[in-house]
């Protein structure tokens, strides 16, 4: 969203209850007859629809997600992040319980799309109402991609899960029974199906411009997400070619619409924190801040806390540049870990290693250095995390700066690699192609590598490789807690591994070490429903043996 449409969701969402649903007569002073006769009250109602768009800058007590699987480990033990790890998360003791909060959301969408007016009679002298029309012809679509898009967000978390589309009190709300997962997911890629050309391009040309909202592509990513899951094992039980092939089709048509109209593609800088990357397909913005900066600038530098510290098992994931595997049986890897020419470039927008340079000094995570152990809260990895910090933010408390920071939704990148695993999953083979399928997998993940300067996959193990590309290139963007869920590979990520660097003289000896052995059971694959909830609707049910 830009800046217009954040101090908006700023303005609104205070008049707004935190109860499980809207009375606007009683939270707001206004019934739903005033709330939808103005335009800047319905705008602001789809406004605050907007505000539940996820992010995670450290939402998890300071830690993200990614300290959840095995891409990070959390450097302090205080963050509710260990009930993922520890496996004392339960319906009494839940984490990232976002049941009431989603359905709020899709009851704000509800109730906008019930009630919003097509014109504002009182309004319609304004020189500018021709403009401000314009701009609210796509209001009911943008609410029913988010209607859409949390649904998601409830199904991938607990599976079957009730589907409202109606606008209920709160009684009415908790008599409906859930609807099975393949419903939900129907009725959100019918949704998608039914908005996507009613949705602009982009923002950019229309009247204020306010780029962040919905546009086409969004949909279709979002469509090409939701069938990419479907189809997978957690979600689809046993294995469906013909949904695997939906979810190949899905991508395609943005692949298509990129490569024909110039929607979106491949671009060198970055596209997290850059809201002119021609990758960058939907994001959240957040309002300037230093936040994530004090929880993740290294120990020992200017207000630096550590935080979200990245294993070595990502970094172990990042290929040598000829495209081997690091190998730390393998003398030449080791002794060039961390060597720009030798290692995938994208190691080194990632994360920060001993070495790095960061704010004109050299970090130094080896034991006895100034950002390693035994210090009070260095990291137990040997790393600090690089994406979506801001370097430039000063945390001197003489001369302390804010930064924007921007979470990515969708971007480009992920849309190929959804595109290139549904397709080889469907037909098993890593240069298919047909008619419709005219980029085979492997030209896909290629388009992606090609960006980061590696050279083309190889086609062993290419289902290993294809989770591998998506590892690496969309590491810390809430990924990778997803994936390993629906491959079903969850307990197969449990070891968490670190570096050991110790200085004898001049020289480092490197050594991978185990920093944590986390707990797993399978019904740890969808959450549990809250007991608070089950007692609020007695038809829900609670997922597999919790």
């Amino acid at each position: 969203m830009n800046k217009y449409l954040l101090s908006t969701i700023l303005a609104f969402t205070v008049s707004l209850p935190s109860c499980d649903y809207l009375d606007y007569s009683e939270s707001s002073g206004y019934g739903k007859e005033d709330m939808f006769v103005y335009f800047d009250r319905a705008k602001g109602m789809l406004t605050t629809a907007y505000s539940y768009l996820p992010v995670d800058f450290g939402s998890f007590d300071g830690a993200t997600r990614a300290a959840a699987t095995d891409e990070a480990e959390y450097a302090w033990s205080t963050s509710n992040i260990i009930r993922y790890n520890n496996g004392s998360w339960s319906p009494i003791l839940t984490i990232d319980d976002v049941w009431g909060n989603y359905y709020a959301a899709i009851r704000t969408t509800n109730m906008f799309l019930e009630n919003h007016q097509k014109d504002f009679e009182n309004i319609e002298w304004n020189d500018d109402y021709a403009l401000l029309m314009k701009q609210y012809q796509y209001y009911p679509y943008e609410a029913r991609f988010l209607r859409a898009f949390y649904y998601f967000e409830l199904a991938k978390r607990y599976k079957n899960v009730p589907l409202i589309t109606d606008c209920l009190e709160l009684e009415d709300a908790n008599k409906v029974a859930p609807a099975d997962f393949e419903k939900v997911i129907g009725f959100i890629v019918s949704e998608c199906n039914e908005i996507a050309d009613k949705l602009p391009v982009s923002y950019k040309d229309m009247p204020g411009a306010e780029t962040g909202r919905i546009t086409q592509g969004a949909v279709m990513a979002l469509k090409s997400r939701v069938l990419l899951y479907a189809a997978s094992p957690l979600y689809a039980g046993a294995v469906s070619q013909e949904k695997w092939v939906e979810a190949a089709k899905a991508a395609k048509q943005l692949i298509d619409k990129s490569e024909s109209e110039g929607w979106y593609q491949l671009v060198d800088e970055s596209s997290w924190n850059n809201l002119s990357s021609k990758e960058l397909i939907l994001e959240t913005r957040q309002g300037n801040s230093n936040n994530f900066e004090k929880l993740n600038f290294p120990i020992g530098y200017e207000g630096g806390n550590s935080g979200t510290c990245p294993s070595q098992n990502l970094v172990d994931a990042f290929e040598m540049s000829d495209g081997s595997r690091f190998d730390w049986k393998n003398p030449e890897h080791v002794s060039n870990i961390y060597n720009p020419e030798k290692r995938d470039s994208r190691l080194f927008k990632t994360v920060l290693y001993n070495g790095s340079t960061f704010k004109n000094a050299t970090v130094e995570t080896f034991i006895g250095g100034k950002n390693g152990t035994p210090i009070d809260g260095a990291t137990p990895t040997g790393y600090y995390l690089k994406k979506y910090v801001l370097e430039s933010i000063s945390l001197d408390p003489n001369n302390t700066t804010t930064g924007r920071h921007v979470w990515v939704l969708f971007r480009y990148a992920e849309v190929l690699l959804n595109y290139a695993e549904a397709l080889y999953e469907a037909y098993g083979n890593p240069d298919y192609t047909d008619n419709t399928f005219t980029l085979s997998p492997r030209a896909a993940i290629d388009q992606v590598r090609t960006r980061a300067g590696m050279l083309g996959v190889t086609t062993d193990n290419f289902r290993e490789r294809i989770r591998n590309e998506r590892q690496v290139e969309l590491a810390f963007e809430d990924h990778r807690f997803w994936d390993v869920r629906r491959w079903k590979i969850a307990d197969q990520t449990m070891d968490i591994y670190g570096v050991k660097i110790e200085k004898k003289g001049n020289d480092l000896i490197y050594t991978r070490q185990l920093v944590d052995q986390r707990t797993w059971n399978d019904r740890m694959y969808l959450y549990p429903i809250s007991n608070a909830e089950l007692l609020k609707n007695t038809l829900l049910n609670q997922n597999p043996d919790w």
